[in-house]
């Protein structure tokens, strides 16, 4: 691929995340634009969904799950231990505490990863340190954690092992229930549909 198909890959959607950032009224930016595609191109914001399901499975103090989705997604699911701060709320100075500390490691995820990117942003240009994305969302968590497929019998070792410890947190984690994604991965409307009885109150911890 071309170095400017690649280039405009990666700059539009961007270009539609800051877009899509709440416009901010009282708190003073630290970073501007351009340091922020900066750090963004990086992609060190991103953690993959097997380091998470990792620290789940081991009850990880380190780290906390924020789920960015509205209230109404997140009670008909989440993943274990999150809280909801739905994206819209994250100026609020009710949650300064939890977003601006050095103490937990946050990890903001979506369906997909345009919303817990756009979180990751504000926070950013806030200041904030120590947040992070869930690489792919909740749409490749489902096929990644909890409906890993087996590779192909050529594959080299690495992803069989890598399929073991899918299989092993899966299975930890409520894998084995049926999971449809009508839309691609990259998409924010795309609503788990799960085989789990929904949530009766809402979350109150971290992990």
């Amino acid at each position: 691929m071309k170095p400017l198909k690649l280039l405009a890959l990666f700059i539009i959607p961007m270009g539609l995340i800051i877009a899509a950032v709440p416009q901010n009224k009282t708190k003073p930016y630290k970073l501007s634009a351009d340091q922020l595609l900066g750090e963004a191109n990086t992609r060190t914001q991103y953690i993959a969904p097997e380091t998470v399901a990792d620290m789940i499975v081991k009850k990880d103090p380190s780290f906390r799950l924020i789920d960015v989705r509205s209230q109404d997604d997140f009670e008909k699911f989440s993943l274990p231990g999150a809280i909801n701060i739905p994206v819209s709320d994250l100026l609020s100075d009710k949650y300064s505490d939890i977003l601006n500390q050095d103490v937990k490691m946050n990890i903001f995820y979506s369906n997909g990863t345009i919303t817990a990117n756009e979180a990751w942003m504000v926070t950013r240009q806030l200041g904030y340190k120590n947040n992070f994305v869930l690489e792919g969302g909740l749409n490749y968590w489902f096929d990644a954690i909890l409906n890993p497929q087996k590779p192909a019998s050529t594959s080299p070792d690495e992803e069989f092992a890598k399929y073991d410890f899918r299989l092993s947190a899966g299975k930890a984690l409520g894998g084995g229930m049926t999971v449809q994604i009508t839309q691609s991965q990259s998409s924010e409307s795309a609503k788990p549909a799960l085989q789990a009885a929904p949530k009766k109150k809402k979350a109150s911890g971290g992990c």
